[in-house]
């Protein structure tokens, strides 16, 4: 297929055609497409990715996004469910974090576009908490194994980021971020759990920290937020991680993922109004008018908001808590497959989210493991540093017989990496891309310009 998918099998557009085509025809490539890039997850082969995989939840959450698809929510005289929708999924997560906890204060919160949306607008925030106290030069510190989308943020907003080692159980390393804490800290960084290995940081031990160094605390929960908040409910040792934690400032979760909404929305919390306040813009004295905004993001899709309320008051805390413990039950699963399997490890102690890598006496390449189970339709996701593949566990790998499939095909993929030991695997480590090493080395540019990826004429 090369980097242009679908050339050998549907019309490729080089430019802006003169008539249209026939939506019929139109919406037979659509179903043809997406009927066989989902079938994987329909097997519950994926990793991450797809969080629900229930068919009738995303029906109906189409339905609720078709009545508002075409509706800006920056136009709140028109849609003024908006504003009913936003808060209602504000207060839930609220409920969910316990910000009944912070005494004196009111926790609140925003809607964005997505977890990089989520973490970006906090480091805009204490950048600005820092300015209000002469803070010129400000830097956040956080673990190796923060999200990049925080680095992103220190890179747009100009912030210098203090990167930490993590200590040998793969978690944040409080004393080493201790360490890195100086005068012109405006705040620290915890996961719960983080993208690569699914661990909940020290965020005690971190908020403990804060408080002592007056700075802030983001907790980023963007992946496993809402399948940790429910932890506690149904049994499961979960770390406190949320605002109960004295000097946790803020807090992100994903309704996209595992609260289970459309892609395109994320719920970010503050601890107080102030801190909220800094991220708004507002701009008074334009032509057009007041001209006010609450994050990055200015026209939104109002079926975005109304699918995640709906997602969250259709499944309520018992659809919640069933779909955690499932979560809960087969993560632990994996885990034993993994431990029983010679060669083989697991990093750290995961509750939903699965890092594999090669033990030390096994001499593997656990990237010729994920070559061999990439055969199999399985899509693991490659890690560095170390080398590593995770399995991220949603819905669809719940499901009866997935994981006995997984487990015969794991003994499989070890042997064959034995086999072929020293020879170089086809797969790597590309966040969200699982692009062969081959394609990595002709050039990511290319790749991510579709004009430059047109096969030729």
């Amino acid at each position: 297929m090369g980097l242009y998918p679908y050339a050998d099998r549907y019309p490729v557009v080089r430019s802006f055609p003169e008539k249209g085509r026939d939506r019929a025809e139109i919406l037979a490539e659509i179903e043809q497409m997406a009927a066989e890039e989902d079938g994987p997850y329909h097997e519950g082969r994926i990793s991450g990715s797809i969080y629900s995989g229930d068919e009738e939840h995303y029906a109906f959450l189409n339905e609720v996004f078709g009545h508002y698809s075409h509706a800006n929510v920056l136009q709140r005289d028109m849609y003024p469910s908006a504003t009913r929708f936003e808060g209602e999924i504000i207060a839930m997560a609220r409920d969910l974090f316990h910000g009944e906890a912070v005494e004196g204060q009111t926790v609140c919160g925003v809607l964005t576009s997505g977890g990089t949306e989520s973490l970006m607008n906090p480091l805009l925030v204490y950048r600005e908490w820092g300015r209000e106290r002469g803070i010129e030069r400000p830097n956040v510190v956080m673990p190796t194994t923060a999200h990049p989308g925080l680095m992103k943020g220190c890179h747009y907003f100009g912030i210098e980021m203090r990167r930490v080692a993590v200590d040998d159980r793969f978690v944040a390393d409080v004393d080493a971020m201790a360490a890195a804490v100086d005068a012109n800290t405006v705040a620290l960084v915890g996961s719960a759990g983080d993208y690569g290995h699914g661990l909940v940081d020290p965020i005690e031990a971190l908020g403990r920290l804060a408080v002592e160094r007056g700075t802030n605390l983001h907790v980023d929960g963007c992946l496993g937020g809402f399948v940790l908040g429910w932890g506690e409910q149904v049994g499961v040792d979960v770390p406190v991680f949320d605002f109960r934690v004295p000097g946790v400032t803020s807090l992100s979760a994903d309704t996209h993922k595992y609260g289970f909404g459309l892609k395109g929305s994320s719920v970010l919390l503050y601890r107080t109004p102030e801190l909220r306040r800094l991220q708004y813009f507002i701009v008074p004295d334009w032509p057009g008018g007041l001209y006010t905004s609450p994050g990055m993001s200015g026209s939104r899709s109002g079926g975005i908001i109304a699918s995640a309320w709906a997602a969250m008051v259709s499944l309520g805390r018992e659809g919640y808590r069933a779909i955690a413990a499932d979560i809960f039950r087969t993560a632990a699963e994996l885990v034993d497959i993994v431990t029983r399997q010679p060669g083989l490890e697991v990093i750290g102690d995961p509750l939903f989210n699965v890092a594999i890598r090669a033990s030390d006496d096994g001499g593997l390449d656990i990237f010729l493991v994920n070559d061999f189970l990439a055969g199999r339709r399985w899509r693991l996701n490659g890690l560095q540093d170390p080398a590593a593949v995770h399995f991220c566990i949603t819905r669809p790998n719940t499901a009866p017989g997935v994981m006995e499939r997984f487990a015969a095909d794991l003994a499989l993929a070890v042997e064959y990496a034995r086999e072929h030991r020293g020879q170089r695997p086809r797969s790597g480590a590309v966040y969200a891309g699982g692009v062969a090493r081959e394609a990595v080395a002709a050039g990511m540019a290319g790749w991510l310009d579709a004009t430059q990826a047109l096969p030729p004429a």
